[in-house]
């Protein structure tokens, strides 16, 4: 049987109605929903399916929503597809999607990965309050080039997406300047997102802090699946390792096109992006055109790979 990775998405792929389909359908999607409900003391499920967006988008509850939709997906995916969904050789989520991941593994519990995640993103939107913090996706420059650039503008490449598009990171004026001169320099695009922080860079330090914290208070088991993680493009095996990753991911870059490229060279060919949204098929795609890609995204998609 071919093997297959796993991939989760992270922050940016939420939409308002996302999960909502599985959650009139399917019992254990309501379980899942319910669970992350009860687990945060608020009503997450109904924030998915009905927003406002402007809440929905909010880094605190869209790194928990996030979770929440990617995992009840898998599960309804499990239940459904059957053997059609060959289990994973090894998982990888990007930022966030991190977290879905390691609640897949066994690191912790589906609780906890939410519970985790809401606390992430509030530490991360504080951070980004106490320093007025911004990112920039720059398209079509050598990253060597694009080094220099975030050198003399003091910012840091937060994503390495695919070959072509990185993710800069750092204080608002700096990336702004960053933008110009990565134009200048011949960037085809540079577009700055909307962010509320200077996510993945060492203006997420207040960040690390509060999350040690919470990360020491939180009880670790080994993963049961490699998770390669995102600071590095290696696997994680330790519980030890996992509470490492999590601390340094914050104010760290996401080696998305390392780690991408690390399962295919394990002789792992196709790739099941589980949650909302088509991001991360599309960033494999230009990372390794010969590789394959699925999209488990929605009941529909889950019906799709259960009749093959």
């Amino acid at each position: 049987m071919t093997k297959v990775a796993w991939v989760f998405p992270g922050q940016g792929s939420q939409f308002v109605g996302m999960g909502r389909d599985l959650y009139d359908s399917n019992k254990t999607a309501r379980i899942i929903f319910e669970q992350a409900d009860e687990a945060l003391g608020i009503a997450l499920s109904k924030l998915c399916f009905e927003g406002p967006e402007e809440e929905l988008t909010q880094t605190i509850n869209a790194q928990p929503a996030l979770v929440t939709v990617s995992y009840a997906c898998l599960q309804v995916a499990r239940e459904i597809a059957g053997k059609s969904l060959p289990e994973a050789s090894f998982l990888a989520g990007h930022s966030l999607g991190e977290y879905t991941a390691l609640a897949v593994a066994g690191a912790f519990d589906f609780s906890t990965a939410v519970r985790l995640a809401r606390e992430r993103g509030r530490l991360m939107h504080e951070a980004g309050q106490l320093q007025s913090g911004s990112m920039a996706a720059i398209i079509g420059l050598d990253e060597s080039l694009l080094a220099e650039v975030c050198q003399k503008t003091d910012t840091v490449m937060a994503n390495i997406n695919c070959p072509g598009q990185i993710v800069i990171s750092g204080a608002a004026d700096n990336i702004a300047r960053a933008i110009e001169m990565a134009t200048a320099a011949g960037a085809k695009r540079a577009i700055e997102l909307q962010v509320s922080g200077a996510f993945h860079s060492p203006l997420m330090k207040p960040a690390v802090d509060g999350l040690i914290k919470y990360l020491e208070e939180t009880e670790f088991k080994d993963p049961t699946i490699p998770v390669i993680a995102n600071t590095t493009g290696e696997p994680l095996s330790t519980a030890a390792a996992v509470k490492t990753e999590l601390r340094n991911q914050l104010t760290n870059p996401i080696q998305w096109q390392r780690t991408i490229e690390y399962i295919y060279n394990k002789r792992v060919p196709t790739f099941i992006e589980i949650g909302p949204g088509k991001v991360l098929t599309g960033l494999i795609r230009r990372i390794n055109n010969e590789a394959r890609t699925i999209n488990l995204n929605d009941l529909e998609s889950i019906k799709t790979l259960a009749s093959e």
